[in-house]
């Protein structure tokens, strides 16, 4: 990631993008988190990309270069926080889960910045609380570094539907399926199946950001039926693929 640009103070406020906008790679020096009110956000740094639909939020924290994409219309609703100030103790991006009440705390405490009333600094205790509160999810797509590996995921990228085994996807690039099965573990801590319904999700929720109907969604990510692809979809956001759009 290059040509970082350095914003010291995290800004907090609400901010819409259009479907594919961007926010240049920047840092800043204080916390950050980013919720997405519709559509689905994207937060890549080096180490990958973090995603977010309407009902998760992504912790940012301080001195992180990152970069943000829009998929769909996204309603952005940014809270920062000071760098001594963070309630999850979290040191590297992670994905939140955002019930009701924390979505509901996170617009009220960006609809005005500058209020420093004693009923907003209230608001704010209340947010960090409900930010203790809520379940992780490793929603991300870690970046390989070893070249090997990052082949056979650039062959996935470019194709989620591909059926290929481990097995064949290495004979295609290479490389043995038990080394890139090591890789996966070593790297990404995960299997390669478990890696690969990840990157068949996030592609999954860009499809459906730009109203994908839900079969063309789960026949262009690789799942046998929409039936299949609606289970692994429930399981993982805890709604269905066909109410992500109305969710917002």
């Amino acid at each position: 990631m290059s040509n970082i640009r350095h914003a010291p103070t995290a800004p907090t406020r609400a901010k819409v993008l259009s479907a594919g906008e961007r926010i240049d790679a920047h840092r800043h020096d204080d916390h950050q988190i980013v919720y997405a009110g519709s559509g689905v956000l994207a937060v890549t740094t080096d180490a990958g990309t973090w995603f977010a639909p309407g009902n998760r939020a992504i912790w940012v924290p301080a001195g992180t270069a990152h970069a943000h994409r829009a998929h769909g219309h996204l309603d952005l609703y940014l809270v920062g926080l000071p760098a001594d100030d963070n309630p999850l103790g979290l040191d590297a991006p992670t994905v939140l889960t955002v019930g009701p009440l924390l979505r509901e705390l996170i617009l009220a405490y960006t609809r005005d910045p500058d209020d420093d009333s004693p009923e907003r600094r209230r608001l704010l205790a209340v947010l960090r609380d409900q930010l203790r509160a809520s379940p992780q999810q490793p929603l991300r797509l870690p970046t390989p570094t070893d070249p090997r590996l990052a082949a056979v995921c650039a062959l996935v990228h470019a194709d989620p539907a591909d059926p290929r085994t481990l097995a064949a996807l290495g004979a295609a690039t290479g490389v043995g399926e038990r080394t890139l099965s090591r890789l996966f573990r070593h790297e990404f801590g995960m299997t390669f199946p478990q890696w690969r319904t990840q990157s068949r999700l996030y592609h999954a929720l860009r499809l459906l950001a730009e109203d994908t109907p839900v079969t063309v969604v789960a026949h262009r990510c690789g799942w046998s039926s929409a039936s299949a692809f609606i289970d692994v979809f429930r399981r993982s956001f805890g709604y269905t693929p066909g109410t992500h759009n109305r969710r917002a």
